[in-house]
């Protein structure tokens, strides 16, 4: 490929939503109007400088299966006419497990849609994945902040782009409560603090929280304390903590978990409609904010995923039953974002993945994904919120897409197994039946491998 396309490409093929041309190969799918609006978006021509590439495959392997997995193979549809490449999807609820197994079996699929940079970083291990292609990368840096590209980066070298993400930082509230009381969306943690003490002067209890997930009960204490490492203490110390530069047990990080206490331990702020203090690790993650619709508790710290756990018939959005603000950070200036996404790992270097691989790195497929899909957002500094329907997307999208805002992972996701995903929950569960904050990090200090 010549330096000329590379930047050519990079610069052009994201550059917004381009006038349609005619398709350049592929099947005549002209009745379905879906595809026909989609296809008109993309610029073909782009694509002719990866060679002939009709009749080619391109495989994918996911953790999305049907039908959430029919956006995704509606967003390929424009590439596939465009090209007269097929993409073969194969959804997975097994796939952290199988995409190792495949890998290291020399059996890879072309392409990986990779949930954690701690798993992409282990498949970049089996010797098996492969670098993405420079019109990726530059693609990536246009469109992605820094930290973004970080997390797709191993030993220097860059393996893929983002593809979703999720937002964490957010508290769930009632409007509607929030109007007829008087009360405002706080812009900094004193303030949230502060609005908290007001609803229990108004005989409220402010907060509902729950923790119950089976095996992986405790998670949600872990986002918790994640949000508040990195707003105590900013971006360069938190992943310092998540990559145990600096000790579970130390001073940052029991601050940071003895400041959730001050909100899930406190008696007079929880459990609204659900108990006491201890009921939070009783009650089911997916049940603990339910009871901001009874009107027996006020905020609920969760994700944006959250919202699929409120009935059908409950109106999210900012005028709606519920919605949700962004969890302030120490000051109005800092814009901390906690959250999870996705990466597009090629296992193969044919000039058909390379072609794939640049669509997904683009403005334009993220606004043809967006437009298809209900419940997810990127951040694609060229994603435009108005392409999405859901009130809580175009919420998760504007915070992510804020020039202010500094993305890190879900850090319980990044540590060893034994650490985020055993003793982190287990004893994070203990706290908060009881157990004091200096034991809770001592023994998930102690459960670090050595």
């Amino acid at each position: 490929m010549s330096p000329r396309f590379r930047s050519a490409l990079a610069g052009t093929l994201g550059a917004g939503l381009v006038l349609g041309l005619a398709a350049c190969g592929g099947s005549d799918d002209s009745n379905d109007d879906s595809n026909t609006a989609a296809q008109s978006s993309i610029d073909c021509n782009l694509y002719k400088e990866f060679g002939d590439l009709k009749g080619k495959t391109v495989t994918v392997f996911a953790s999305i299966v049907t039908p959430e997995d029919k956006a995704y193979k509606d967003s390929y549809k424009p590439f596939e006419q465009c090209t007269g490449v097929t993409i073969k999807y194969e959804g997975d609820k097994s796939f952290e497990t199988q995409i190792l197994v495949r890998a290291k079996a020399g059996n890879p699929p072309d392409i990986a849609i990779v949930p954690q940079p701690g798993l992409l970083q282990q498949l970049v291990a089996t010797g098996k994945a492969v670098e993405a292609p420079a019109t990726v990368s530059a693609n990536v840096d246009k469109w992605w902040g820094k930290d973004w590209k970080a997390y797709a980066t191993v030993d220097g070298k860059f393996y893929g782009a983002p593809s979703g993400a999720n937002v964490k930082s957010l508290v769930w509230y009632s409007p509607s409560e929030f109007k007829e009381s008087g009360y405002a969306i706080p812009n900094t943690l004193d303030e949230l603090k502060a609005l908290s003490d007001k609803m229990v002067a108004d005989k409220k209890k402010p907060w509902c929280a729950g923790i119950a997930s089976g095996e992986a009960t405790g998670w949600p204490i872990t986002d918790w304390q994640e949000d508040f490492m990195l707003r105590l203490y900013g971006p360069e110390t938190y992943d310092k903590w998540v990559k145990h530069e600096i000790p579970f047990n130390g001073p940052e990080s029991t601050a940071a978990l003895d400041a959730v206490g001050a909100y899930l331990k406190n008696p007079a702020y929880v459990n609204g409609g659900l108990g006491d203090v201890k009921s939070i690790a009783t009650t089911a993650f997916q049940d603990a904010g339910l009871p901001i619709l009874e009107g027996t508790c006020s905020m609920h710290r969760q994700a944006s995923f959250y919202a699929a756990n409120f009935d059908k018939g409950t109106k999210v959005a900012e005028d709606g039953d519920v919605f949700a603000f962004y969890l302030p950070g120490k000051d109005g200036t800092s814009k901390p974002v906690l959250g999870g996404g996705e990466f597009n790992l090629a296992f193969a270097d044919r000039p058909e993945v390379k072609a794939f691989q640049t669509y997904l790195s683009t403005d334009t497929w993220a606004n043809i994904k967006a437009k298809a899909s209900q419940g997810w957002v990127s951040a694609n500094k060229g994603l435009d919120p108005n392409n999405l329907s859901n009130p809580v997307d175009k919420l998760a999208a504007v915070i992510l897409l804020d020039p202010k805002a500094t993305f890190r992972f879900d850090g319980s996701d990044m540590m060893p197994a034994a650490v985020g995903s055993n003793a982190y929950w287990k004893q994070a569960t203990s706290w908060i039946t009881g157990q004091d904050t200096v034991t809770t990090v001592n023994n998930i200090e102690k459960a670090w491998p050595k």
